[in-house]
Formats: structure tokens, C-alpha cells, sequence
């Protein structure tokens, strides 16, 4: 038995596992419960629908964003990329006549193409993401104008005959019940991405170049290879949100989708990606989409306007990076065990070694272990304490006596220079 593990207090172990992971589906269910007493009519299935439909190409977005963020990097394009893959998707379906199954894999292809441009900008070329992602933004947008003509893109209805691919996102029962298929998707999809960066090799490595790129490169990793997959992803993971958008608001507008990169980043970030890299998980990435989701539904029904959504997504924003900024800290601190710290740590594992004993034991004799353990903490608790109290009485003594020292030193200073003149 670890006898670390034994003594450690709750606060203690959800610190080593890092805060954010409890806290993000907290502050989920905190929401929720807040909004389905206080909002109107929010418990009611309709509401729960909004959520859903409200995070599905966020969510996709995020996911890919996730890939990105662990190397350390960051995407700013995914948004308007998504909303460029559907429009040119959509004019190939309206204008050129292309069936809908060609026009679905185009809307794929187009996004993975912007992904692996990004990728090969940042992994080939060495430019700062930053940059590299700003300009194909701005490019993408560009494109998406141009291929319709600055015309908004129209996918067939769901009662038409290509209108099939709704039903993957959202699908309507003959007697109105509505079923969140996309929420599936979506799963699936974070199931995919989680087993691709937990389970494989690809994984591995771009949890590696975020940690430290460098080192990464000098065990033998081919850091630009797997860089530029980060972002492959992300392209994918936009098509498929695109794919999303079109099945839910069917209207895709040119120049859409600048600013949905923001809330995909957010969402990473709310749901414990570190924005300097090495930490991330997709599970953590679909809570904080969706604490944004609830957010927008849950503050109309508390009559409250959309922007109160953006305010308070912010302040959640920025909770989560101070709240990643503590742990990186804590992590990099060197802690010197004091005295008292030895003193507990060895008691502790005395403790440790006669639970250990225990198992094996009569009753009667497992009853005496148990005394003496209840003695020993009793004892430790007591010692541990007393050693504290001395330890901080001897800081403040040293404390003063350096105080005084330097006081004592600039009085002498001051009188020689006085002598002096």
C-alpha cells in the first residue's frame, strides 16, 4: 500500500491531478441545477435540445483545437475554415449540381486541406501559429466569398430527398419527438480523438511536443511531422463541424464563422488544456463546450440577453487560465522539506507499515494495531504541530535579527558618511 496515498488529504490529491479536472464538471452540474431553478421553463426537453444543437460544431471545432493547443500551438483559423468548407459544399450542391453524399466529402476535404496548409506553414516554414493561422483565416474567408460569388449557400430541407444528412445531426420522429443523434457524433468523435491521443503513438508525441519540443526532437521524434498532423486534425474536425452547421441551420452565409474559433479555444481551455501545451484532454474540452451551452440557453430563460453569455464566458475564460497558471507554478516549485515535514512523513509510514500488518490478524490483535496507529497520530498530530509552531517562531526570529542587522548596517553607513563631510 502506498503510504503516501493514505494520509493525503482530498485537497492535496485533487491538486497532484490538477483542479480543473473537478472543477469543469462541477461548475457543468453547478449550471445546470442554477438555471433549471431559476430559468424559465430551462428543465424542460426543449431546453435540453438547445444545449445540444447549440454545441455541436463548437464541440468539433474544440476537439480538433485540443490536438493543436497540446503541441503548444494554437489555431485561430478553424472557424472561418468550417464555415468555408460548407459554403463551397453547399454552392457545389446548389450550382454545379453535385449529389449530396460528393458535396458531405468535399466539405471534409476542403477543411483537411486548410488543416494540413496550416501544418505545413508552421511545421515546414517555422511560422508562429499565431500568424500562420490568422492569415489562413482571412484567406479562407476570402475563398469562401469567392467560390459563391459573396451568394449565401442553401442544403435541401429535411423533407427533401437530400435532406437525409440531417438526420445524422438531429433526427424528427413522425410524431415530433426530436432525438439528438448529433450528440452520438459527437461522442464517437471524442471517443476517437481521446483513443488517438491516450492510446497511440500519434498521441504520445504531440503530448510530447508540448511538454518540450526540443527534447522531443533529440529522442528522435519527427517533430514536424506530427506537428502538422495537430493540425490535419483540426481540419478534419472542422469539416465535420461544417458538416454540423449545414444539418442544423441548413443557411451557411459567406465570410460566417469568424469568432468560432474563440469559443472552441475557450472551451479547451475552460475544460483544462493548458495554453502552454503539454496537458489537455477531450473529455475535459466537450464540459467546457457545454458550459458555454448552457450559458446560452440557460440566460435568455433568465431573461437575460446574449451578451451577458459573452460577458460571463470570459470571466469563466479567464478563472480557467489563472486557474492553469497556479498549476504550472505549483508544479514548478521545488519544495525543502522542513524538520517537521521529515518528522510527519516518517510517522506516516510506521503507519503505513502496521496497516500492512494488520491483514492476517485476529481480531483481538488487529484491535491492538489500531490502538497504537490512533496513538501514533494522535502523538504525530501533536509533535508535528508543536515542531511547526517552533520552526515559524525561529523564521521570525531570523526574520528580525536580519532586520535589525540591516538596520544596524545602513545606521553605520549613514554616520561614516556624515563623518566623512
Amino acid at each position: 500500500m502506498n503510504e503516501t496515498g493514505i494520509e493525503k488529504s482530498i485537497g492535496t490529491r485533487m491538486r497532484e491531478l490538477g483542479l480543473q479536472k473537478f472543477l469543469a464538471p462541477a461548475a457543468l452540474v453547478i449550471l445546470y441545477v442554477f438555471f433549471c431553478f431559476f430559468g424559465r421553463n430551462f428543465f424542460a426537453y426543449g431546453s435540453l435540445i438547445n444545449i445540444l444543437d447549440a454545441s455541436y460544431y463548437i464541440g468539433f471545432l474544440a476537439i480538433g483545437v485540443t490536438f493543436v493547443i497540446i503541441t503548444g500551438g494554437i489555431d485561430l483559423s478553424c472557424g472561418t475554415v468550417m464555415m468555408c468548407a460548407a459554403i463551397i459544399g453547399g454552392t457545389a450542391y446548389k450550382s454545379w449540381g453535385w449529389p449530396m453524399w460528393l458535396t458531405l466529402i468535399t466539405i471534409i476535404i476542403v477543411a483537411t486541406l486548410f488543416g494540413f496548409f496550416n501544418g505545413i506553414m508552421i511545421s515546414r516554414l517555422r511560422l508562429p501559429p499565431f500568424i500562420a493561422t490568422l492569415g489562413t483565416m482571412m484567406i479562407s474567408k476570402g475563398i469562401g466569398s469567392i467560390v459563391s460569388n459573396v451568394r449565401s449557400a442553401t442544403y435541401p430541407t429535411r423533407s427533401e430527398a437530400d435532406g437525409w444528412f440531417k438526420s445524422i445531426f438531429k433526427f424528427l420522429g413522425e410524431d415530433g419527438v426530436t432525438v439528438p443523434t448529433g450528440f452520438i457524433a459527437l461522442i464517437i468523435t471524442a471517443t476517437i480523438a481521446y483513443l488517438t491521443l491516450t492510446k497511440t503513438k500519434m498521441g504520445r508525441y504531440i503530448f510530447a511536443l508540448g511538454s518540450n519540443k526540443e527534447a522531443a526532437r533529440l529522442s528522435g521524434v519527427d517533430v514536424r511531422k506530427w506537428e502538422m498532423m495537430a493540425y490535419a486534425v483540426s481540419g478534419i474536425t472542422a469539416g465535420i463541424g461544417g458538416m454540423a452547421f449545414a444539418a442544423v441551420y441548413t443557411t451557411v452565409m459567406p465570410a460566417q464563422g469568424q469568432g468560432f474559433e474563440l469559443y472552441a479555444i475557450a472551451g479547451a481551455v475552460i475544460g483544462g488544456t493548458s495554453l502552454s501545451g503539454g496537458v489537455g484532454s477531450v473529455f475535459g474540452t466537450l464540459i467546457g463546450v457545454y458550459i458555454m451551452s448552457i450559458l446560452r440557453v440557460g440566460l435568455p430563460s433568465m431573461d437575460l440577453q446574449a451578451h451577458y453569455q459573452t460577458f460571463f464566458t470570459g470571466v469563466v475564460v479567464i478563472g480557467a487560465v489563472l486557474l492553469d497558471i497556479y498549476r504550472n507554478k505549483r508544479a514548478a516549485e521545488v519544495r525543502v522539506l522542513s524538520k517537521a515535514d521529515r518528522f510527519r512523513a516518517a510517522e506516516f509510514a510506521k503507519i503505513a507499515k502496521i496497516k500492512a500488518e494488520i491483514t492476517g490478524l485476529s481480531r483481538s490483535e488487529s484491535k491492538d494495531k489500531r490502538e497504537e496507529i490512533a496513538m501514533i497520530r494522535a502523538k504525530t498530530k501533536a509533535t508535528y504541530a508543536r515542531m511547526v509552531k517552533e520552526e515559524r517562531a525561529e523564521k521570525k526570529r531570523m526574520l528580525a535579527a536580519e532586520k535589525l542587522a540591516e538596520k544596524t548596517f545602513y545606521q553605520e553607513q549613514e554616520q561614516i558618511s556624515k563623518l566623512e563631510t
